[in-house]
């Protein structure tokens, strides 16, 4: 091949690459106004609420974070209102949906967004991602959503698009990998109308571009995608290693008297603030349990145990085995130290925020 050829043929792809990138930049955003869903956050610039919005579906799917989000607006129509609320009352809304840190530290923002920004929501970029709780992903979402700013996001769904669009192949769970999508995207990206732009290409991930056998056939990016041309839809993205999980061990005492129990407020951990049975953490016989309990209450003349129940419960690095040993008790008053305290069985979990652990076997019991 002569040097003509060669650089004809060069020139050839180059441009053929910049007309795909067109392509996409032009079917993208018409593919969402068609098939986008109907939901409350896209129908607002309240920073607040797109704020709310994105904070209660961090790990969390759609179906389950709208009744979520919902509950939360009703009762905390104004950052100025979550502000002032108990952190309890914002736990027990939150109650069921996991990861409870992300409703901390929505407390905490929301306290400093009401008074040392005197209730409005900063507008640019580096002062909403200095907030607590709010990362790149999020800070991008709220700037473009919010102050229509040009900042492009990058969720599970945008990595997935574009590794596949651009056939992008080095795990998207490292530098290398993420290095290459923040190029890619920044070629289709359009910065005269980021809010639409970024709504766009993740709902595609979400409902066209899904992470098991997407519906390629009738994709109107298909032509664009590389990952489409070379038969690797279901290999593309790729990640590296896997995340291990470890096996812990709950042993809980469930103590009666009449329709009266006794709990405890947790102080550390991923349930931090939210309360429940006395626990023990680390594998234990059934006997053991017993006597440790009995032996920390004084309480081994006036019990009766009626049952054990086990559940399992799994979390992103854990797996947990628990165990709720139910006794029943004479008389309470030598219970209440350790921070126990007594309430009515029925208010755990309505007026006392607990782990969706808990709430598990509470459901059982009914």
């Amino acid at each position: 091949m002569d040097k003509f050829s060669f650089f004809s043929n060069i020139l050839s792809f180059v441009s053929t690459f910049f007309e795909n990138i067109l392509k996409i930049a032009t079917l993208l955003i018409p593919w969402y106004q068609e098939n986008k869903r109907d939901l409350p956050w896209r129908a607002t610039r309240n920073p607040y609420y797109i704020w709310l919005s994105e904070i209660l579906l961090q790990q969390t799917r759609v179906a389950q974070g709208l009744p979520y989000y919902l509950k939360f607006v009703e009762h905390f129509p104004t950052i100025k209102k979550l502000a002032d609320a108990r952190e309890e009352d914002i736990l027990n809304l939150w109650q069921g949906l996991g990861y409870y840190s992300r409703a901390r530290n929505l407390h905490h923002t929301a306290q400093v967004i009401a008074y040392q920004y005197n209730g409005r929501f900063p507008s640019n970029y580096q002062d909403i991602r200095a907030l607590k709780g709010i990362g790149d992903y999020t800070a991008a979402a709220i700037a473009s959503f919010a102050f229509g700013l040009p900042h492009a996001v990058i969720d599970g769904n945008v990595n997935r698009v574009i590794s596949r669009l651009f056939g992008i192949e080095k795990p998207i769970n490292k530098p290398d990998g993420q290095a290459e999508i923040k190029i890619a995207l920044e070629q289709i990206f359009d910065p005269s109308r980021p809010d639409i732009w970024n709504q766009a290409i993740m709902e595609f991930g979400a409902l066209q571009c899904t992470p098991r056998n997407p519906n390629c056939t009738d994709c109107p990016l298909n032509t664009n995608c590389l990952a489409w041309s070379s038969k690797k839809v279901n290999i593309i993205p790729t990640k590296e290693g896997k995340t291990k999980v470890t096996q812990v061990y709950h042993s809980y005492l469930v103590m009666r008297l009449g329709s009266k129990t006794y709990i405890q407020k947790r102080e550390t951990g991923i349930w931090k603030n939210l309360y429940q049975f006395p626990l023990i953490e680390k594998q234990m016989s059934d006997s053991e349990v017993i006597n440790h309990f009995t032996e920390e209450f004084g309480i081994r003349k006036t019990i009766h145990l009626h049952s054990i129940r086990e559940i399992e419960h799994i979390l992103t690095h854990r797996k947990i085995f628990a165990k709720f040993y139910t006794i029943s008790l004479n008389t309470g008053s030598e219970i209440l130290k350790n921070n126990i305290f007594e309430i009515e069985l029925d208010d755990l979990g309505k007026v006392f925020p607990t782990s969706v652990l808990t709430l598990k076997y509470l459901k059982q019991q009914k």
